[in-house]
């Protein structure tokens, strides 16, 4: 257990990390084929970009997100069972989302192109609904608790803000015609992993408090 504990925070702090640099060196790699990230989905832009880098940090974030939820029941993290549950949600859905390419633009018009778009953009959904009831759901019981209670606020404003940018993103894709989807998605993502970098920062800050007092303990004898 203790072993789980330090090592969950930094698995997560670290998968966070290269989520955030290769969804960064994708667009730039990208940026030689001129796809419009505006326009495109993040699933579309990966089967244009072609380089494996928004698959990674899709890969990498849901690693981190498992290596959080692990962290946080090892540290007795005040969240109940439904939160943990949506996080491991958001965790296996944004596997499948890496696995599953969405493909390109036009590709739906076949079978092999419209069934892993079908299940990619499903995956989407249920992660893009899954964190933001989790962060609603935790804030109460993170703002009881001493350890917790200094992000419980940060937390309030992002799982809003990640409401408010679902709420943009369904109306997009729905009766907005696609207008700045990729913008809508990408300001939500953003977001979603904020507020897991915000719980996985305050675990390896716990972690480290816990480290530090036990050497005290130890060198007092």
């Amino acid at each position: 257990m203790l072993a789980l504990r330090r090592l969950c925070p930094l698995v997560a702090c670290a998968g966070i990390a290269v989520a955030v640099g290769a969804m960064v060196v994708g667009q730039v790699l990208a940026a030689a084929s001129h796809p419009d990230p505006l326009a495109l989905t993040i699933g579309e832009y990966a089967a244009v970009e072609g380089s494996g880098a928004t698959e990674l940090a899709m890969i990498s974030l849901a690693v981190a997100s498992l290596a959080l939820v692990a962290g946080l029941r090892a540290a007795r993290a005040p969240l109940g069972r439904a939160v943990e549950r949506l996080l491991a949600v958001w965790s296996g859905a944004l596997t499948v989302m890496a696995l599953v390419p969405a493909g390109a633009p036009g590709s739906a018009s076949t079978l092999d192109g419209w069934l892993p778009g079908q299940v990619h953009g499903y995956a989407s959904a249920v992660a893009f609904v899954a964190l933001p009831v989790a962060g609603a759901l935790m804030v109460a019981r993170l703002g009881e608790d001493e350890r917790w209670k200094v992000v419980a606020r940060p937390v309030e404003w992002l799982a809003l803000l990640c409401g408010f940018g679902l709420a943009v993103v369904t109306y997009v894709a729905l009766p907005g015609d696609r207008v700045f989807i990729g913008l809508a998605e990408r300001a939500l993502l953003a977001a979603e992993i904020a507020l897991v970098a915000v719980l996985a920062v305050r675990l390896a800050h716990l972690s480290r408090a816990r480290s530090t007092a036990r050497a005290s303990q130890a060198a007092l004898g």
